[in-house]
């Protein structure tokens, strides 16, 4: 197979060795590596179409790699077979700035699609921290701190061009922004993490650059002052760009790793967005919303500097849990009706507690999304078992609260005993879909099902 592979496509295209293999055994969670037997480099759609036939030819897995920045294990090869890297298709194929639409390739980086953008005045807001490929958040259906405004990829997706198992190259919708012909095949496919086909095109709505932008910083006393403060903007008509929940422990580990001097207490990260006179009045209202629900503490963030300073801690809280030396990590990803958050980060905070596990809670609160980091020792099975289990609770909880598993990271290994608890019987239907495109089972096996 790696012989027909390289005089197909080329020696430079087909890589072996053990430090490509290795480079391509693991991503950013906590799930063992395992290494594929080839890595391939493809650089167009037409070499993703010979890969897949020769892969189909000899019933070998395929598996689709965008930069590794994945949280449960999607790009994992758990099976071996071919990893496919798209780093080589991360061409902008098509810019329509006056449709505010954008095909690129599925290797492009969400910071190099922007660079394009800003110079016509348009941005894409989709912002999970990491400098993700556009085909890798596609394929999990990310989202991130703006969610609470745009909402994930899913909504930012008008069309995909998609090889199936079998050879065949389809479109799964069109340019235009809605339509009411067929099945939503572009929503089937978004969040499918390779297990139904190999993204190959991606065509986005894009948005324009907001005329102002004013943040601010407010503590509280209490984690559940803050999730309370969080729900009550969510009622006022307020246009809210960003609004994140971080825990005092979360404050203290960043501040340690990224030498932040921000206050240690339980804090809500805002943002508002749009013309500079709505602006100004948003975040007059805010203020007014926060000191009715008991701030402590207020801290305008109105320049670009201060801004950038506010949410690049807020992405390092993460990075600040993970590289402890000697420590595991693991995170959380549920999501919960809005009415139910206040309830179930306070439920969060009481099982880091009892664990007597080092840990702390942020996350996406104008969506529901939260997610509690944990740091754990590797070689106490205790620890281990206590993370575990901390998870496990959580999202029962969340899920019994007619909520989700996962908000924005992917099911991958980690959440697949969780599926059938979340979907029912729906999650038959979903493995026959699997089966009907890819009957051999080659397509990123052992991810989403059992």
């Amino acid at each position: 197979m790696k012989e027909e592979l390289k005089q197909v496509l080329g020696n430079g295209k087909v890589k072996d060795n053990i430090s490509e293999l290795q480079q391509h055994s693991e991503d950013e969670s906590s799930h063992d590596a395992a290494l594929p037997d080839v890595v391939c480099y493809p650089a167009s759609t037409e070499e993703v179409q010979t890969i897949v036939r020769i892969a189909s030819k000899h019933e070998t897995p395929i598996v689709s790699f965008g930069i590794g920045s994945g949280l449960e294990g999607q790009a994992i090869p758990v099976c071996g077979g071919i990893t496919i890297d798209f780093s080589n298709m991360n061409q902008l194929i098509d810019f329509s700035p006056e449709d505010m639409t954008v095909t690129v390739a599925p290797g492009m980086t969400r910071t190099e699609l922007n660079r394009t953008l800003n110079k016509q005045g348009l941005h894409f807001p989709i912002d999970p921290g990491a400098d993700a490929s556009i085909g890798g958040m596609t394929a999990t259906n990310a989202s991130g701190t703006t969610a609470v405004k745009y909402g994930s990829m899913r909504d930012q997706l008008l069309d995909m061009e998609v090889v199936l198992m079998d050879g065949r190259v389809i479109h799964t919708g069109s340019h235009a922004k809605k339509s009411s012909s067929g099945y939503h095949l572009t929503g089937l496919f978004c969040g499918s993490e390779g297990t139904l086909g190999m993204i190959t095109e991606i065509t986005l709505q894009v948005h324009g650059i907001p005329e102002a932008m004013e943040g601010a910083r407010c503590t509280f006393s209490t984690i559940d002052e803050c999730t309370h403060a969080a729900y009550q903007v969510l009622l006022h008509d307020i246009s809210i760009h960003r609004m994140e929940l971080v825990d005092k422990a979360s404050i203290k580990q960043v501040n340690g790793f990224g030498g932040y001097d921000f206050p240690e207490e339980n804090s809500l990260f805002l943002e508002c967005a749009g013309a500079k006179a709505e602006v100004e009045a948003q975040i007059e209202k805010l203020h007014e919303i926060m000191q009715d629900a008991g701030c402590k503490q207020w801290d305008a963030a109105s320049t670009t500097e201060e801004r950038n300073h506010l949410w690049k801690a807020r992405h390092e809280m993460s990075t600040a849990f993970r590289h402890q030396h000697g420590k595991g990590y693991f995170g959380t990803d549920i999501c919960v009706p809005m009415s139910k958050l206040p309830e179930m980060v306070h439920f969060a905070r009481e099982l880091l507690d009892e664990s007597g596990l080092a840990g702390g809670i942020l996350g996406h609160v104008g969506d529901g999304n939260f997610h509690t980091l944990i740091a754990y020792d590797r070689d106490s099975s205790q620890e281990v078992k206590a993370a575990g289990h901390l998870n496990e609770q959580l999202v029962y909880r969340a899920i019994d609260l007619k909520g989700t598993c996962t908000g924005e990271h992917g099911v991958g290994l980690g959440k697949k005993k969780y599926q059938y608890r979340e979907h029912g019987e729906a999650l038959s239907v979903m493995k026959e879909m699997k089966y009907l495109l890819d009957p051999k089972q080659l397509l990123n096996p052992a991810k989403i099902f059992e």
